[in-house]
């Protein structure tokens, strides 16, 4: 993932900062709980594409 895309790139829904985390390839909205797939390289940023994430996700953990 390009760390300049990763610089502007925000949460569609809250507008919020996302997390990267590599080794899963997903985008994280702490705010939101809500975890963007990438694929293929691209971030899957849409609300219907995320996956809810449970309170006790270690993905929440800083």
């Amino acid at each position: 993932m390009d760390t300049k895309l990763l610089d502007i790139i925000a949460c569609p829904l809250c507008k919020g900062p996302v997390q990267y985390v590599k080794s899963q390839q997903l985008l994280v909205c702490r705010a939101d709980r809500l975890a963007y797939p990438i694929r293929d390289g691209f971030p899957m940023m849409f609300e219907d594409e995320a996956r809810t994430l449970d309170p006790m996700d270690p993905l929440l953990k800083d």
